[in-house]
């Protein structure tokens, strides 16, 4: 310890009692004071939920066992030992704390708790949101005051807990007294089932949670092993080219995502008039133009976000709802949907991905032979938010790039669309399609929008917005395919996941429409049995299945024959 804080650390010792002594009342009530928010502080933390819907006034009148098993502990220990227990009890609380606010994070925009082992690298995922919806200004922000939170958060509950121990110590009979007569309270509420509306009394909620996070880490590693094996399984890995989809041979084929384009959209009292009027509306366009529709749902392996996640489900016929299933399923040769129209050599291949702003080695895995990523699509406009260009100029450019172009077979395309990915503010419009030239039309029409701060902290605004959002997209990819499908056009699209819970609301299902359109009317009798509704709108009763089964069904149902591989 350097000289100057000897000599200067007495000296405050000094002042603080002299402080004391000539104020004793205020030093008396600001020390009861202290030990007051100390025990409020560990107590809350104890009975803390992990979901926002859970954060209510009674969940904090409760009981928790662990506060009379560490006051137990704490008054039978020796000074020193009691402070390094406390201390790290505390910081124990502190980090289960913070593992609590992560998983009401988590669950508000995912659907699902937070997975210590899975999960990290999608905070990075989330400030690059934040910079994208908000600029790079308030990412920094966020990620420096969600560090010093957690931080504060520890050192504080640890220091609590030890204040708390010295107190327990300095009055160890009352002390003992209050605990015995709390655990005999705990016992008896926990024997009789005492409940406070509707909450029991007596919670060991901290050691639930704990619980709770330890069966994740377990499962998510027995997981990994299981999930090899499965995919390695694989009914149509082994089936020649020549067997499969011989019902599409000769059709451009077109499989676009929309980003949070999911069951709330086509429900919701709120949402659900605009974008049925624009399903209906297109459905009669595309008709008239010679095309028909069939539409059922697909129950998603992700929510609110994570989107790939989604993506590979669909077109891997495996179930994909974490990020180890993802990097395990992209680093084998389990064979896709799109794959499956390479690996014919009857049809080029090429993804449109304007969401892709880095490398993305998935693109041999998705059996892609060209990628047109964020920055090879000629776009010379503004961002939207996190999307970084309108979902109709990513359909002009593909038009222009690719699908227009003269080629001696016919192509077979991924698109994903990012017009409706949240925040929802600005909204693109629609423009004259021969007006789009490099997206510089778009400018005034990003400056006028809302802004992200105007929605994201609003649910009706956001509900609306993301209406509005979809109503767009839908109309955009619909519009492309009445302008520019041929009698060879097949379009499939479908949702990748339900919008996040302010928009969808707590317990919403996970489904997201699914649509075939072509104008050869032998493409949809192939998949009649299906029983999906006619149109773009599926029916409320229409078939639901998972995202999963779509593959071996897309491709059973246009003539691909099983040759199973082997686990």
């Amino acid at each position: 310890m350097p000289v100057f804080t000897r000599l200067r650390l007495p000296r405050v010792r000094t002042r603080l009692r002299d402080a004391r002594e000539a104020h004793p009342v205020a030093a008396r009530a600001l020390r009861r004071t202290v030990h007051v928010l100390a025990a409020a502080l560990v107590v809350g933390a104890l009975l803390m939920p992990n979901t926002a819907p859970a954060l209510r006034p009674d969940r904090f009148t409760r009981i928790p066992a662990e506060a009379v098993v560490g006051a137990v502990l704490l008054l039978v220990l020796p000074r020193r030992p009691r402070i390094v227990v406390a201390a790290l009890y505390g910081a124990g609380i502190g980090v289960l704390t913070v593992l609590n606010l992560l998983d009401i994070g988590f669950t508000a925009y995912l659907g699902r708790g937070f997975n210590v082992v899975l999960d990290w690298g999608l905070l990075d995922d989330a400030q690059s949101y934040v910079a994208d919806s908000m600029g790079s200004a308030a990412a920094t922000a966020a990620t420096v005051g969600a560090v010093v939170l957690a931080l504060l958060l520890v050192t504080v509950m640890a220091l609590a807990t030890v204040r708390l121990g010295d107190l327990l110590a300095r009055h160890r009979a009352r002390a003992g007294r209050g605990v015995l007569i709390a655990g005999t309270a705990w016992v008896a509420c926990a024997a009789l089932g005492v409940q406070v509306s509707g909450v029991p009394v007596a919670s060991d909620r901290a050691a639930g949670a704990l619980k709770g996070q330890t069966r994740r880490v377990v499962d998510t590693l027995r997981d990994e092993a299981a999930f090899a094996k499965e995919a390695r399984a694989d009914a149509f890995g082994a089936t020649p080219p020549d067997q499969l989809v011989p019902d599409l041979r000769g059709k451009d084929v077109v499989f676009a995502f929309i980003e949070s384009y999911g069951r709330t959209a086509v429900e919701d009292p709120l949402i659900g008039p605009g974008v049925t009027r624009v399903l209906d509306t297109r459905t009669a366009a595309l008709a008239q133009a010679g095309y028909h529709a069939r539409s059922g749902w697909l129950t998603s392996a992700t929510y609110g976000g994570s989107s790939w996640l989604g993506h590979s489900t669909a077109l891997s016929g495996l179930w994909i709802d974490n990020q180890q299933r993802y990097r395990t399923v992209t680093s084998g040769d389990h064979l896709t949907l799109t794959k499956a129209f390479r690996k014919t050599g009857a049809w080029d291949t090429v993804g449109v991905m304007p969401g892709v702003q880095k490398a993305w080695p998935e693109a041999k895995w998705y059996g892609l032979d060209k990628v047109y990523d964020a920055f090879g699509l000629g776009y010379r406009g503004p961002k939207f938010s996190w999307s970084t260009m309108p979902d109709q100029y990513a359909l002009e450019a593909f038009q222009r790039l690719e699908h227009g172009r003269e080629r001696d077979r016919p192509l077979m395309s991924e698109i994903i669309l990012t017009s409706s990915h949240q925040p929802w503010a600005p909204v693109p419009e629609l423009v004259d399609w021969d007006d789009l030239g490099d997206g510089s039309v778009f400018d005034a029409i990003q400056k006028a929008g809302k802004k992200p701060s105007d929605v994201i902290a609003d649910s009706t605004a956001s509900r609306r917005e993301y209406g509005r959002s979809v109503q767009y997209s839908v109309t955009s990819l619909t519009q492309w395919l009445e302008r520019y499908g041929t009698d060879d056009t097949v379009l499939v699209f479908l949702g990748d996941h339900q919008p996040i819970a302010r928009v969808s609301g707590n317990g919403a299902s996970r489904d997201v429409p699914v649509t075939v359109v072509a104008k050869d009317p032998e493409v949809l009798e192939k998949i009649d049995s299906w029983n999906w509704t006619e149109g773009l709108r599926p029916a409320e009763d229409a078939p639901v299945w998972k995202m999963s089964a779509f593959r071996d069904r897309f491709l059973t149902a246009y003539g691909s024959t099983p040759h199973p591989t082997g686990e």
